[in-house]
Formats: C-alpha cells, structure tokens, sequence
C-alpha cells in the first residue's frame, strides 16, 4: 500500500469512533473514497457489514454503535424511544432484554422511533446486531420537535453518544403504543417506577402532545402511582379534548378521565387513592 493511501487510514482510524459503523458518506468526507475504501477492506483493514456501510477490522461493534451512524453520519432523525430508552436509563429493571452489553441477548426487541418517511438502511434492519428492530413512525408533538430527546454516552473506548428518548418522553411513547403494540400492564409497570421525573420538561410535552388518548392514560396512570411530581404539572393548560377514549375493550370506565381500562387495573387505582 502507498505510503500517501497509510496515511490516510491512519488519519481515517483516528477520528473514527471504536465501536461504530463508518458509512460511504462519512468515510468520503475523510477523503476516503470509494476505490479507496475498496482498497481497504481488500486489505483487511475495514470489513464490510451491508451495502455502503464498514466497521474496522477486530473491532466489537452493536447495535448502538450501528444506530450512531444512521444518526451522525446519515443525519436521518430516527431516535431511541420507548421501553427501549426508559431502559437505557435504567428506568426498565424489569426488562428481559440486555440494552448495554456489546450485544442486547437474543431476541430482544429495540424501539426506534422515526418522524421522517425515510426508510432506515437494510444494512441496519436486517445486520447481526443481536436485536430486532421495531420501528415506530409518528410525530408525537406539535410541531414535530426534539423536545425531550438528549445525547447519551453509550461509547466504548473512544466515545460516543446516541439520540434518545429521556424517560418523560420515553413514557409518552409507550402509552402511545397502548394497546395495539405495547400492553397496558407494561404501561402501568413502567410508570409505577418513574418518581423523580421533571414536571417542567413533562409540562411542556403534553402541552404540545399531538395524542388526546396518551395524554389522558398518562395522567390516569400517574395519579393511580401517586407521583408527587403530579402536582406540579398545570392540568389546566392541557388539552385532553372531548368524548370517550376506549383504552380496552370490555374494561371499566373512568369518568375522570373518560378512558376505558382495565377492570384490575381500575379497581387497584381507585382503592390505592
């Protein structure tokens, strides 16, 4: 290999963050161009993992890795939500599925959550990463925003952070999801462990929360937990529109919030307050 094309690899492997996919795009804003590419990974030195998408040779790289580049070097707005992030944050102890080890066990599930119709890569999709990715598409809030979503630390030893949901936000997605993707005692587990969220952040996401069924399965729940953070938040300034939302068929009906839940659930909330 030329000494000019080591050079460059040498360059390329420095500001490329361990752990992580390097797509075509980013790689050419290196000066790392396509034949040039070729040339390394026929070397050996970078390995290919789908089409226009590499990871460096011995490299550990997961499935947060995979996503860092879908978001920084993409630029694609796909974010970590859900149960998912709720876990990330250690808000999920219950969860069968390991989010931070190098690979997430078998089977697990990962909840991505997208306000484009852009499709995600397939290199992404349909990798090894030791997960399987559930996609949600929808604007939660109005107008589409980042509002509630930060840059977490997952990196290993050269550092990185991902976008994801913070547990206020996490918590909205996931009622969101109630029934049809996501079951209500999930729901009602997950909230029950959320006692020191911040009003002001909570505040303005239901304000500008697009759903009138999340916002009201959200206060139902929360009150049912007894959250003192509850009573910080002015219900007043929330719109949780009119007529009946029916949360389960066949359940009991909450005339405070005009949901309908189930009966188990109902009866415990009520008994509790």
């Amino acid at each position: 290999m030329a000494g000019l094309n080591r050079n460059k690899l040498k360059d390329l492997l420095r500001h490329w963050p361990r752990g992580t996919v390097a797509v075509h795009a980013w790689l050419e804003s290196q000066g790392i161009y396509r034949q040039l590419a070729d040339s390394y990974v026929d070397s050996g030195w970078i390995l290919p993992v789908g089409r226009g998408a590499f990871v460096r040779a011995g490299d550990q790289v997961d499935w947060l890795g995979a996503l860092y580049a879908v978001q920084q070097q993409l630029g694609q707005h796909v974010h970590v939500g859900g149960k998912t992030a709720l876990a990330l944050h250690g808000s999920g102890h219950f969860l069968s599925m390991k989010v931070r080890g190098n690979l997430a066990s078998s089977g697990g599930s990962v909840w991505l959550f997208s306000t484009s119709g852009h499709a995600l890569p397939a290199w992404l999709l349909r990798g090894d990463w030791g997960v399987t990715f559930r996609v949600a598409r929808l604007a939660l809030l109005i107008p589409d925003a980042t509002d509630g979503i930060e840059h977490l630390d997952v990196g290993h030893a050269g550092g990185f952070t991902i976008d994801v949901s913070s547990r206020e936000r996490a918590i909205l997605e996931v009622l969101h999801l109630v029934p049809h993707k996501q079951s209500f005692e999930e729901g009602q587990l997950l909230m029950e462990g959320l006692t020191t969220l911040r009003p002001s952040l909570l505040q303005s996401l239901l304000v500008r929360c697009r759903s009138v069924k999340t916002k009201r399965l959200f206060l139902y729940l929360a009150e049912a937990a007894g959250h003192p953070w509850l009573r910080r938040l002015d219900i007043s300034t929330i719109d949780l529109g009119s007529g009946k939302r029916v949360i389960v068929k066949g359940g009991a009906f909450d005339p405070k919030y005009q949901i309908t839940v189930p009966r188990q659930a109902y009866h415990s909330s009520r008994e509790v307050g």
